[in-house]
């Protein structure tokens, strides 16, 4: 990875990180569930209360991709709390462009998000994978990462949409 710098995202990284999270959806079979655009993730993530940080990865021109492009990876993730251990990390996205895998890049994100979230006092690194998705499960087992689902039989549960709607609209009137 000597080639790579890792740094924290700007706004205008917001266009190349649109970009790979399209790129990461349609690897995982979802493109029809990308809602967010560029102007959304500039106002989210660089406003003065950012619902997220981004770190992304950049190679100097003579080795940027078929396309042109010279950021070929992201790391997206956010503060969380648990009400037994305190501060949290989670990483909402981990992506390298196919070309760039293998070279430590996708190593060097998570390790940077790890040494974040510590210098945040946080006492856990938390994300999701998708089951079938073999090469990025044996990556984060190989760096020591737990499934939960299989040691502990915690499972992730949403509420979107229509049930999100209605589980607001059942929420009790209150003065705050």
């Amino acid at each position: 990875m000597d080639f790579a710098v890792v740094r924290a995202s700007k706004p205008e990284d917001c266009k190349d990180v649109s970009r790979m999270i399209m790129d990461l959806a349609i690897y995982e079979n979802m493109p029809d569930q990308v809602k967010i655009s560029q102007k959304e993730l500039e106002q989210d993530g660089f406003s003065a209360f950012p619902f997220f940080h981004c770190l992304v990865a950049e190679v100097p021109e003579e080795h940027k991709s078929k396309e042109g492009h010279t950021t070929v990876g992201y790391a997206l993730y956010f503060y969380t709390y648990s009400t037994w251990k305190g501060r949290s990390v989670f990483l909402e996205d981990l992506y390298v462009m196919p070309e760039f895998r293998g070279k430590g890049i996708g190593k060097a994100l998570l390790s940077k998000v790890a040494a974040v979230g510590k210098e945040q006092q946080c006492v856990r690194l938390q994300f999701t994978v998708l089951d079938w998705n073999t090469p990025s499960l044996d990556f984060y087992f190989s760096k020591g990462a737990q499934d939960l689902t299989a040691t502990e039989g915690w499972h992730l549960l949403r509420f979107d949409g229509e049930a999100l709607d209605r589980l607001a609209n059942e929420a009790p009137k209150m003065n705050l």
